[in-house]
């Protein structure tokens, strides 16, 4: 970015935050336009900061920045609509869906459609019941409009159908390939495969293999990384598994 670059009122979702220096803080921002962007706000962190209680996660934003490099300045921030109010499972999900977007989006580049599906999911988590049946959608959705679109509805080699009483390995950069065997942490049958397509997530069985495999594919595109909230969620119902097991245990 060789010229300076001034944005008004663009419309974001603040995805992260560190500190920066001793009273400010950069931001990562996916933006309707600009895609994702950084941002030093400075004395934001500061006990007399006016931008205190706007500069949090989803809270929609109307954000103003000035920049000659990759990392800008914010001029400017002020809320765009009411605070999503999340508790528990619905915010650790959305701090999940915020680190996909950090790790899987590049700076400036504008994805209108996924900033649109952010908003989605993010509306979508304050008000459903089903919190994993929405997150699975979600990661269908969002790795389709990242070009990495996964295949569900036909085998690799002749593109036939799949058979509903099949078993199938799914593998990276393939899709499905007929197996005799089945077990394996990838191998499924046909009608599940269909099943996670059509997003049947009422059907608990298709919802954990939809989280099984969607866990397997997003772990290979971002080679292997461990996502810090996904290791969190885990901990947590780990910790519930374990809360009722005791108390079914005591007499």
């Amino acid at each position: 970015m060789s010229s300076e670059r001034r944005v008004q009122q663009q419309s974001g979702y603040i995805l992260h935050h560190r500190p920066f220096r001793d009273s400010s803080q950069i931001l990562d921002i996916v933006t309707l336009d600009y895609g994702k962007v950084a941002l030093v706000a400075r004395g934001s962190r500061g006990s007399k900061s006016r931008l205190a209680g706007v500069l949090r996660p989803f809270l929609p934003l109307r954000v103003s920045w000035v920049a000659k490099s990759d990392l800008g300045t914010l001029t400017g921030a002020e809320a765009a609509g009411p605070p999503a109010g999340m508790v528990g499972d619905a915010m650790l999900s959305a701090y999940y869906v915020n680190e996909l977007l950090l790790h899987f989006l590049h700076r400036y580049d504008p994805q209108p459609e996924i900033f649109k599906l952010y908003e989605e999911v993010i509306n979508r988590l304050v008000s459903t019941d089903n919190v994993a049946a929405c997150l699975r959608s979600f990661e269908l959705e969002f790795l389709s409009l990242l070009g990495y679109a996964v295949n569900l509805n036909h085998e690799f080699a002749n593109h036939d159908p799949l058979d509903a009483e099949r078993n199938y390995e799914y593998r990276m950069e393939q899709g499905p390939v007929p197996v005799e065997r089945s077990k394996g942490p990838l191998v499924f049958k046909g009608m599940v495969l269909s099943g996670i397509a059509e997003q049947r997530f009422d059907d608990p069985d298709i919802l954990r293999a939809a989280n099984r495999l969607l866990r397997e594919i997003i772990a290979f595109h971002l080679g292997g990384k461990e996502l810090n909230s996904r290791k969190v969620l885990m901990e947590v119902h780990r910790g519930r598994i374990a809360a009722a097991k005791s108390r079914e245990s005591k007499p």
